[in-house]
């Protein structure tokens, strides 16, 4: 119990600004997670979820008594939808490995997945923004509602193995490092520009792959048909 007070009040202070080591340690466990599914490791998955039950905590501030009153609902409200599509993209990954493949094989999504995913980001992000702005989210509102939009379409296209989810994780970042700087979540602002960076970085390492040498699952499953027939 005395661990689980000293990670709810712990907090250290930048300039006016109070920063808790929930927000530090949530973060460092989705850095984690990040790196983990550049190289496609399946411990990824569970890494992240716990980076998120930190963060929900830390996004709603007013219900938690933090020091920080702001709610930030989409943050807040990514951090489940994160840990429910982490779970299935932990199953896929697994049940990948489990026939005799790799976790996943990182491919294009197309054109025609491009632009469902470039209508669901901005169709999404028109939708919620109103219902952001009635629970009485931190404004720019819609910026918020980019935010959990595209971070719920990004880690879908992880657990797909969609090259470019890596792109998408640079739109929600532009639009989120000035959304957090304003709300005063300096510790998130901050991972949120190196996971810029280190999102670019895992574009490159997934677009370089080479389909062939990865996808593996498909093989074995066929060669399990065959020599069954």
């Amino acid at each position: 119990m005395d661990i689980i007070h000293w990670l709810f009040e712990a907090h250290f202070t930048v300039g006016t600004q109070s920063v808790l080591w929930r927000e530090v340690i949530g973060n460092a466990f989705g850095l984690a997670s990040a790196l983990g599914g550049m190289r496609r490791k399946v411990w990824a998955w569970p890494v992240g979820i716990v980076g998120n039950v930190l963060l929900f905590t830390v996004f709603l501030g007013s219900v938690f008594g933090n020091p920080d009153p702001i709610n930030l609902y989409g943050q807040a409200g990514r951090q489940l939808m994160f840990i429910a599509v982490s779970i299935y993209g932990w199953q896929r990954w697994r049940t990948s490995r489990s026939h005799g493949g790799v976790t996943v094989r990182p491919r294009w999504a197309g054109w025609r997945n491009r632009v469902i995913l470039g209508v669901a980001l901005v169709g999404g992000t028109s939708i919620l923004t109103p219902i952001f702005r009635f629970l009485g989210s931190y404004e720019p509102v819609w910026s918020d509602a980019w935010v959990f939009v595209g971070s719920l379409l990004a880690t879908l296209g992880m657990a797909k193995g969609w090259t470019e989810f890596w792109l998408i994780w640079v739109a929600v970042d532009v639009v989120g490092v000035p959304l957090l700087l304003g709300a005063g979540y300096y510790a998130s602002a901050s991972m949120y520009v190196f996971y810029g960076i280190f999102t670019l970085i895992g574009f490159f390492v997934w677009a370089r792959t080479r389909p062939e040498t990865v996808d593996l699952t498909a093989s074995a499953l066929v060669g399990a048909r065959e020599s069954g027939d």
